[in-house]
């Protein structure tokens, strides 16, 4: 007998994916091409999931909800579920992308697993810790083909785990960020994790969903591409006439 599957997905492109200003964690939406993600995975997703799970955040929410809307199911969410939360947004709101993007290379930079940000951030351990509780609490007793709906970070650091990284200190952070830049979580990723013995798992790819989601991905970009190639011809042309 097979061991049950789990299935990962990371939410849809973010607004603050594309560079948008900052927005209070749990409240950044998915842009145009998250949500087209999120349409186009609905149909790539088992078509019955035991149950399915998110993060309470919207953008997992509103990726997830295609596919609620093709069962006609609500997701249970999780706070344990959530991204880690690097920075304090709250202290940020409103601010360029640049600026947090400042913060988060000064944040790893350090990587003190006791450094917190701002009062509305976290520190590495207690995120490390949040996602011991779903690996040895919730993830074991959740049935076969059940769906979850998160965040690449926390897939990321959910897989270091499984590896059998489990220190928290600086030389701990900072290969633990170096494996998760390194490790391919694109939006709308699908991983598949199976429990073959206690403490004990198999991650595996679903390469042809992903690859799926990469092409409309660059179908979008490339309609981009040319809309902008075609506004500066149009430009040109009216210069020339002038």
């Amino acid at each position: 007998m097979s061991p049950p599957t789990l299935y990962l997905i990371r939410h849809g492109q973010s607004q603050a994916n594309a560079g948008g200003i900052t927005l209070e964690n749990p409240v950044v939406p998915l842009t145009e091409l998250g949500a087209l993600q999120a349409q186009t995975l609905a149909a790539l997703l088992p078509a019955t999931p035991a149950a399915i799970w998110s993060s309470p955040f919207k953008r997992a929410l509103d990726t997830a909800a295609p596919y609620c809307a093709r069962l006609g199911q609500s997701p249970t969410t999780h706070d344990d579920l959530r991204e880690f939360e690097t920075v304090d947004t709250l202290q940020l709101r409103g601010r360029p992308s640049a600026e947090r993007e400042a913060v988060v290379a000064r944040y790893w930079l350090q990587s003190d697993p006791d450094h917190r940000t701002g009062p509305a951030a976290e520190t590495f351990r207690e995120f490390h810790d949040r996602v011991v509780r779903v690996r040895t609490g919730l993830l074991p007793g959740l049935q076969d083909g059940t769906v979850i709906f998160g965040h690449g970070m926390w897939m990321a650091l959910l897989f270091w785990q499984i590896l059998g990284f489990d220190t928290v200190d600086h030389v701990g952070m900072t290969l633990f960020r170096r494996f998760q830049l390194g490790f391919p979580t694109p939006n709308t990723a699908v991983y598949g994790i199976s429990q073959v013995a206690p403490g004990r798992w198999t991650v595996r790819a679903d390469e042809a969903a992903m690859r799926a989601i990469a092409l409309i991905s660059h179908g979008l970009d490339r309609r981009a591409s040319q809309a902008n190639l075609d506004i500066h011809e149009d430009a040109e042309r009216n210069l020339e006439i002038i």
